[in-house]
């Protein structure tokens, strides 16, 4: 996660029984990277130990008895301005309140208010305490001023009711904050559309042609465009991925379905990356009843599936409208790089991606990916086998100079 590295991260935590949650945040933001700086109130220390976050950033926790110490000069200014984020996670109705009026009576609303970068609340308490008109006029009092409001989810509360008031789960503050981050990288105000996963073609109601693909690439290339700014379309084949925060996600199960979708967004898109596995062929009639076995053996004729990537640039040519940067995939077994090229010629890509999906350790279903990027004008790189999340930041930054 580039977008944290190196990034000052104020964490604040109140007296919510959600406290635990923000050890897990510390944790992943400070391997992501960042520098986390925690402020506990007085209730969240009769909760959870400031040793506790000590222990997994590496750095000081601090509590009230910090700010009348004379270790630190003007601690909550220090605090409050040396950040590049500044998050309260869990936020109980009273933090919320304290904000809302200005008060400032202890280290972290002290340092809110002495913060002059991003600040974000992320409320957490039983869900008749946060439909209160109290605490929604104070919430859109924060919101008026520019504070983001991160949630709360819906489901089960400490109270054992259910409702609205979950704070929302670690890994999707970290989301929120990648977006925050990113919003000034070089893809800023860029329309991306991405595609993943692999289409499903159906034989009768249970049965469908695939294949192995499982999304991961596409889902990187998503957070990747996240983290560099843009905004981001996700139109997704089934898959049991979550898509990124801050993502558009668009849910397709056919080549056609997936077809009709890239050509809706695209049309007014900065940049399309075709990473889906899309189906070549599809039953030529599908059965309105499952196949029974005892039906004795069958046959299945198939038919093409239209080539999205040829669509797409039809209508570039035919009517001037479309991404203005296409790029795409090409998933081999055998002379990579020719087959590569072709497919770069014959569907106008400005840029592929060629990867040898007969590797074990690579591709489709695997973590990581080896990939060769071919551009129009003859160019040639080779990427290493990484990580697919650094296969789409490095592509990622390879579109957005093309887009210069």
């Amino acid at each position: 996660m580039k977008v944290l590295s190196g990034k000052r991260i104020v964490l604040g935590v109140t007296g919510s029984i959600a406290a635990y949650k923000s050890v897990e945040l510390a944790s992943t933001l400070t391997k992501s990277g960042a520098l986390v700086d925690t402020i506990l109130t007085e209730a969240a220390s009769k909760l959870i130990s400031p040793l506790s976050f000590s222990a997994v950033t590496g750095r000081r926790a601090y509590l009230d008895s910090n700010l009348w110490q004379q270790e630190e000069h003007v601690l909550h200014v220090e605090l409050g301005e040396r950040n590049q984020a500044f998050l309260i996670a869990p936020a109980t109705a009273n933090t919320i309140a304290k904000l809302a009026h200005g008060l400032a009576d202890n280290l972290l609303t002290l340092a809110a208010l002495a913060s002059r970068t991003n600040i974000a609340v992320a409320p957490a308490m039983d869900g008749g305490m946060y439909s209160h008109p109290a605490t929604q006029e104070n919430l859109a009092v924060l919101g008026s001023r520019g504070v983001l409001i991160w949630g709360p989810g819906t489901g089960h509360l400490a109270s054992g009711l259910s409702g609205k008031g979950r704070l929302l789960e670690p890994g999707d503050l970290v989301g929120h904050l990648r977006q925050l981050l990113g919003k000034d990288g070089p893809l800023q105000g860029k329309k991306v559309v991405v595609t993943a996963g692999g289409t499903e073609e159906p034989i009768d109601p249970v049965r469908v042609l695939s294949n192995r693909s499982s999304g991961k690439q596409g889902y990187a290339l998503a957070q990747a465009v996240l983290d560099a700014g843009g905004e981001v379309v996700l139109i997704s084949a089934p898959t049991c991925l979550k898509p990124p925060v801050g993502a558009t996600l668009i849910q397709v199960r056919t080549a056609s379905e997936m077809a009709r979708a890239v050509l809706a967004e695209t049309e007014g898109a900065d940049l399309l990356i075709m990473a889906a596995a899309v189906a070549d062929f599809r039953p030529q009639t599908r059965s309105e009843q499952k196949i029974k076995k005892d039906e004795g053996g069958q046959t299945l004729a198939l038919e093409r599936t239209d080539d999205i990537l040829q669509l797409v640039a039809a209508r570039k040519k035919e009517q001037s409208c479309g991404p203005r940067i296409v790029i795409g995939f090409a998933a081999e077994t055998e002379d990579l790089l020719a087959n590569a090229r072709i497919k770069l010629e014959s569907k106008d890509l400005d840029l592929i991606a060629a990867n040898d999906v007969s590797r074990s350790d690579a591709g489709i279903g695997v973590d990581q990916n080896q990939v060769t990027l071919l551009w129009k004008d003859g160019r040639i790189k080779d990427l290493e086998l990484m990580p697919k999340s650094g296969i789409a930041e490095a592509l990622i930054r390879e579109a957005a100079e093309l887009l210069v």
